[in-house]
């Protein structure tokens, strides 16, 4: 039998690096795409790379939305990388909090980032080599998931939002948009 070949991955987090942060957004209307997001991620999809959205989503927990309006959400943003011939592999969500959220979900969970759990159900899930994944986050957090995660490359993007300064310790690279992506690691 066979060893099955390993899959490569751009993760991706979403708020701040796929769309605007605008803040616990759940409605298409207040959803607007980060401007190079379709243009980078069809890069890396036609160069055979999985892409794999990893979001914490606190706004569930703290009863702001429902996982059924993030989930319809997502189906609608699915649908908008399908348009431009790009298709999202998954989407792995953290709805809980450890300290401001409704009583089902205010835990201390391994899900939400820093920690590794959705890079690692990914990896599982779809059979993904950290060692040649990406990770594209826009906070501390982000590049602290994918450190214990084991993924290779952290790039960390300012998305015109503040970020603290520690988080560039833990990033590989640093880019002011994710327009820059493609020329560093597909040239």
């Amino acid at each position: 039998m066979s060893v099955l070949e390993k899959n490569k991955a751009l993760f991706l987090d979403r708020d701040g690096v796929v769309n605007i942060d605008h803040g616990y957004v759940y409605q298409s209307e207040k959803f607007e795409f980060i401007d190079g997001v379709f243009s980078t991620c069809k890069a890396f999809y036609d160069a055979g790379y999985k892409i794999i959205i990893v979001t914490n989503q606190s706004g569930i927990g703290r009863g702001y939305y429902t996982e059924d309006d993030f989930l319809a959400l997502t189906q609608w943003m699915k649908t908008q990388f399908s348009e431009h011939s790009i298709k999202i592999t998954d989407v792995y969500f953290c709805p809980h909090h450890p300290k401001k959220a409704l009583a089902q979900y205010l835990k201390q969970c391994q899900c939400r980032k820093p920690a590794p759990g959705m890079l690692l159900q990914a990896m599982q899930e779809h059979n993904i080599d950290p060692s040649s994944s990406i990770m594209v986050g826009d906070k501390l957090s982000d590049m602290q998931a994918a450190q214990k995660g084991a993924i290779s490359t952290r790039v960390l993007v300012r998305s015109g939002q503040q970020f603290d300064e520690s988080a560039k310790q833990y990033a590989d690279l640093v880019i002011d948009s994710i327009n820059d992506l493609p020329a560093h690691y597909l040239a």
